[in-house]
């Protein structure tokens, strides 16, 4: 594949990292306004709330056994759509069963959706040889930040949801329908039989063939790396989603009842959570190619860990607020990086695309695990000891990865330290 095609599919890639990352923002930012209008009692909630990252990992691992028949991108064309839609659905209905059926959509496309963008991802970086995956995950965050501000604005103009949603929803389809043409080439996602790659060294190595239809070969003994390689990655992504699920949570009400901030100052941690998180992916990938990614997770596993301290610790509110900043700074380049190792590991076993592909899928699984376990340990555990030692669980497991980061390096595909491949990339 020629540059400009490569930029062409990364491009095309960012837009529907963007625009997932808004469409999730958009429903997690309005559950307050979702649950007036479907008269969800506050000890329900927590069911309807849980069900979507639980039904997310089924739909994550479903997708890892789905693309070694269909190509991830055709799942990624698939399952965006389906997101959006059932965004759009939640914002019409007014019963119970409805908000769950609408959730239950939303969660098992969400998972397929993760995954195959991943996927997606990680293949895009083998094919440019040096790391892209970082600022993919940038436009996630910037999506996450514009959903945010979209529902901050429906709530303040006081929109119901069946006239905030569906208008959203209309022009986003549309981004990600053009965006799934972009990215729509054969060898996106599952790279043609006999392709020839260049390699580190200069040599070309050839990939495994696949079966006529395009998608992934099916062949035994080549769709998943080792368990044990994969193992620490899983926790490490597991650990830092903990994280995110508890400054996601719990920030605004630690800043309020523990810190003494106002209300209004209460909304700060997570917006600066959110913009230290995008400015560490936004310059992560140049990180990651100057220093390696073993120092670039080792960096922000002692970032984060110093910003729960800090919160742990802190004084007052801005203490709060700035370790919350810190904690974003530090966690944006862990769960990225994972997934760009599991691609290297499964490639350099000589197993090919679909061991990578089936790698990610596992990971993105291991990601909601985190989230379900993370924000529900963190509040019970305050409610029981106190809430300034709950954030000892999140600093801990952060700490957990450090021991770890020497699974984030590349076999034979390093990037840092004078090892990336040259900027264009032979790929046939």
């Amino acid at each position: 594949m020629t540059e400009a095609r490569l930029r062409r599919a990364r491009r095309a890639l960012a837009l529907s990292f963007l625009a997932q990352g808004t469409a999730f923002a958009l429903l997690v930012t309005r559950v307050p306004a979702v649950q007036q209008q479907y008269g969800i009692p506050d000890a329900h909630l927590p069911v309807h709330l849980a069900g979507v990252p639980l039904l997310a990992g089924l739909g994550s691992v479903a997708t890892g056994a789905l693309v070694t028949r269909v190509p991830a991108r055709t799942v990624l064309r698939w399952a965006q759509p389906v997101v959006l839609l059932a965004l759009a659905g939640i914002g019409v209905g007014g019963r119970a069963w409805q908000l769950g059926v609408a959730l239950g959509v939303f969660g098992l496309a969400a998972g397929a959706l993760d995954a195959s963008m991943n996927m997606l991802g990680v293949s895009l970086q083998r094919e440019y040889g040096r790391s892209i995956v970082l600022g993919l995950h940038a436009a996630y965050s910037l999506g996450g930040i514009a959903g945010a501000g979209l529902a901050w604005g429906g709530a303040r103009l006081g929109l119901p949801l069946d006239r905030f949603y569906p208008p959203l929803v209309l022009p986003l389809l549309a981004v990600v329908l053009l965006a799934g043409h972009r990215y729509g080439d054969r060898r996106i996602g599952g790279t043609q039989p006999g392709t020839p790659l260049r390699t580190p060294s200069g040599t070309p190595s050839r990939t495994p063939p696949s079966t006529p239809s395009g998608a992934p070969p099916r062949a035994g003994g080549g769709r998943r790396p080792a368990g044990r390689a994969l193992l620490p990655l899983c926790l490490v992504a597991a650990f830092a989603y903990v994280g995110d699920a508890t400054v996601s949570h719990w920030s605004a009400t630690y800043l309020r009842d523990v810190l003494g901030g106002s209300e209004a100052f209460a909304t700060l941690p997570y917006s600066a959570y959110m913009a230290t998180t995008l400015l560490g992916r936004a310059v992560g990938d140049l990180v990651v190619r100057r220093y390696g990614a073993v120092a670039v997770v080792r960096g922000g596993a002692l970032l984060a860990s110093g910003g729960f301290a800090a919160v742990a610790a802190a004084p007052g509110p801005w203490t709060g607020l700035a370790g919350f900043a810190v904690l974003g700074l530090g966690l944006s380049v862990i769960v990225p990086q994972t997934f760009a190792a599991a691609g290297r590991h499964a490639t350099a076993a000589g197993h090919g695309p679909p061991a990578a592909d089936a790698a990610v899928a596992r990971l993105n699984a291991s990601t909601y695990a985190g989230l379900l376990v993370g924000a529900p340990l963190v509040g019970a555990l305050g409610e029981a000891w106190s809430p300034r030692w709950a954030m000892a669980v999140p600093l801990v497991l952060v700490l957990a990865a450090l021991p770890y980061a020497g699974s984030f390096a590349g076999r034979t595909d390093r990037y840092g330290g004078g090892h990336e491949r040259p900027r264009t990339v032979d790929v046939g």
